[in-house]
C-alpha cells in the first residue's frame, strides 16, 4: 500500500466494523483466559506476560535512547511506567480522558525519590507528580500506548475513546513529538490480528509491537496526525475537554484532515 487509505469519517460501516472488532477481541481475550485484572470488556485489556513484554521492550534501541518517555495510564503498562521510571527517564502520563486544562502529569524520578513506585498508578501519578499543559512539556522521545488490536502493517485500534490518538496530536501541535518519534504498544499474542483494521486521519500507528515473545517491527505506511483534525472531533467532546475549549475559544481550529 503506497499511501494511506482515507475512510469517510461519518460512514457508519467502518465504525460499526471497528466496534464489532473489539468486541470480538475482548471477547477471546476472555474465553481464552488471556485476562486479568480489571477484565477486558470496555478496557485496554490486561494481560498475563505483559512483564515479559516490558522486557523485551527494555531491550529496544528506542527504550534505552530514549530519556523522555509518554506512557498510557491503563493496567497492562503498569510494569512499562515503572521501567521507565527505574531507568532514570522522565514519564509523561495523560489526565484521565483530559480532564485538566494541565491534562499531563510528569514524573521526574530524581524528585520522585523513595515515592517512585506509587507514582506509577494514575492516582500516585496524580498525587505525586507535577500537572501541566502540552506547551510545558519537555520533548517526548518515545510513546509507549495500550491497544485493543493492531495489526502487522502498524494500524491500531484502542478502545474507542479517541484519546490517545487526541494526546498525542496535542503534543505534535506543540512540536512536543515528530512524525518519526516511535511509537509502540505492548500486547497479548491474540490482540495481534490479521484483519485488517480501518484508520483514519487522526488515528495514530504503531512502529513497534511488543507481546510477550516477540516484537515485530512494523515499517508502518500511515502518515501520523499533523495535529488536531476539528472538523472531526463532535461539540460534545470539545465541551467536555478543558483544553480543547480553551484552544477553541482561541481560534485554534486550522487543522485539517487532508
Amino acid at each position: 500500500m503506497a499511501a494511506r487509505e482515507r475512510y469517510p469519517t461519518d460512514n457508519g460501516h467502518w465504525a460499526t466494523m471497528k466496534a464489532e472488532l473489539r468486541n470480538t477481541i475482548w471477547q477471546l481475550l476472555t474465553q481464552q483466559g488471556a485476562v486479568r485484572f480489571p477484565g477486558a470488556y470496555s478496557r485496554i485489556p490486561n494481560f498475563p506476560g505483559a512483564d515479559k513484554a516490558t522486557r523485551l521492550l527494555r531491550e529496544l534501541a528506542v527504550w534505552r535512547k530514549a530519556q523522555v518517555v509518554k506512557v498510557n495510564p491503563d493496567a497492562p503498562q503498569l510494569s512499562v511506567r515503572r521501567a521507565a521510571l527505574a531507568d532514570g527517564k522522565i514519564l509523561y502520563v495523560a489526565v484521565p480522558q483530559l480532564k485538566a486544562e494541565k491534562c499531563f502529569v510528569e514524573l521526574d524520578p530524581q524528585k520522585l525519590g523513595s515515592r517512585v513506585l506509587l507514582a506509577t498508578s494514575i492516582r500516585g501519578a496524580l498525587k505525586y507528580g507535577r500537572l501541566v499543559s502540552p506547551r510545558e512539556m519537555r520533548h517526548t522521545d518515545l510513546i509507549v500506548c495500550g491497544s485493543v488490536a493492531v495489526g502487522r502493517d502498524g494500524a491500531r485500534l484502542g478502545k474507542g475513546g479517541g484519546f490517545s490518538d487526541l494526546e498525542y496530536s496535542l503534543l505534535r501541535e506543540e512540536g512536543k513529538v515528530r512524525e518519526l518519534t516511535p511509537v509502540v504498544t505492548t500486547i497479548h499474542p491474540l490482540q495481534l490480528i490479521l484483519y485488517k483494521i480501518p484508520m483514519f486521519p487522526h488515528d495514530v500507528s504503531i512502529d513497534f509491537i511488543i507481546t510477550p515473545t516477540e516484537v515485530v517491527a512494523t515499517r508502518s505506511v500511515y502518515p501520523r496526525p499533523r495535529g488536531i483534525y476539528w472538523d472531526l472531533l463532535r461539540a460534545m467532546k470539545i465541551n467536555a475537554i478543558p483544553i480543547l475549549r480553551k484552544r477553541l475559544r482561541q481560534g485554534g481550529t486550522g487543522t485539517r484532515q487532508g
